[in-house]
């Protein structure tokens, strides 16, 4: 896989001549078709659109447990070197936004949940939008490099080149493991962070990258059993389109058995001490609730839920807690015994 950004640029340009037309051919030009069929030029955005391709609610999460690899790994770094890292690792995942939203202009416009996003909306232009998130990236991955050190800016110009040329342009819309591979993409951050203050990865970065990396299946999955008629009508393989919602409900509860003990691990490596034990202990036996709630959701024959999927928009909600104050936890944990 190419780590350098600025090297996969002649794929990305590559990437224009991809077959989506049949929905909407003007999507590509300058023009977008309206509702009544008639192309319209692209209106005027504001910033609050330009702000949207960032994907902020994505970006949260990741930015947060980049933070946390920063914060528990050892050694120091500069507070302005700190917010430096920190920032990049913002603009890198609001790059790969804003790239993956102009590559999926299409399939956005037919899904409800994305339709209104500013692409497929007509807001923002779909060459600006993918000049915007080049920019973005190379500029995150130079600075990270110039202001940090190279080996962080080399695992940051490996997120980025995996999320956007094997998660979004190779796996998506390929196979129903698109966010199991791809998932690998969004566990980077806190590698990247402990990068930041180490300037070398070793096994504790792994391992949270391996959390995160597990936890992206049931997360992605419960969120696609609710949004199961967007991705058919997009034709874009998620497994319940594929393997039917039955079968993603235990695909859910395996992983979810997998995640909890992994989430252990940390603490018997030694690396972290009761607080952050018992927080995993807590939240993973919720976890496990919440996923069982799932398993066991009111179904007809053919598995489709008989409660508009209450259970799984639960869980979702609920990862994402979940993940927050896992890595908050680790991040409590080592305070207090730094501080002890």
């Amino acid at each position: 896989m190419d780590t350098n950004v600025a090297a996969g640029l002649p794929l990305l340009a590559g990437a224009a001549a991809n077959p989506v037309s049949d929905i909407s051919p003007s999507l590509h030009g300058p023009d977008r078709v309206s509702s009544s069929g008639r192309s319209v030029p692209y209106h005027d955005s504001d910033v609050r659109d330009w702000i949207a391709l960032l994907k902020p609610r994505v970006m949260s999460l990741v930015v947060f447990s980049g933070l946390v690899g920063l914060l528990v790994a050892p050694g120091h770094l500069h507070p302005v070197l700190a917010f430096t890292a920190v920032l990049c690792i913002a603009i890198a995942a609001g790059a790969c936004g804003a790239i993956n939203m102009w590559y999926d202009r299409d399939i956005d416009a037919i899904m409800r949940r994305t339709r209104d996003r500013p692409i497929p909306a007509g807001r923002i232009e779909p060459g600006a939008a993918l000049g915007y998130g080049i920019t973005l990236a190379i500029g995150s991955v130079l600075v990270m490099g110039l202001a940090v050190n190279a080996v962080a800016a080399g695992v940051l110009a490996s997120s980025i080149g995996f999320y956007v040329f094997v998660y979004t342009m190779w796996l998506k819309r390929r196979t129903p493991q698109n966010i199991v591979i791809g998932g690998a993409a969004g566990a980077f951050p806190p590698v990247i962070g402990w990068a930041a203050v180490t300037g070398s990865v070793s096994l504790i970065p792994i391992v949270l990258f391996a959390i995160i990396f597990i936890w992206t299946p049931p997360h992605f999955w419960s969120l696609a059993l609710f949004a199961n008629d967007d991705y058919r009508r997009a034709k874009v393989p998620m497994l319940p389109v594929v393997a039917g919602a039955r079968e993603t409900r235990r695909q859910i509860v395996l992983y979810s058995l997998v995640l909890v003990p992994l989430t252990m691990v940390p603490w018997l490596l030694g690396f972290s001490g009761p607080v952050y034990a018992v927080a995993a202990a807590v939240l993973g036996l919720g976890f496990l609730v919440s996923v069982w709630r799932v398993a066991t959701d009111r179904q007809d024959a053919t598995g489709v839920s008989l409660t508009n999927d209450a259970p799984a928009r639960a869980a979702f909600k609920f990862s994402i807690i979940y993940l927050f104050v896992l890595f908050a936890a680790l991040a409590i944990d080592q305070f207090v015994g730094r501080g002890g």
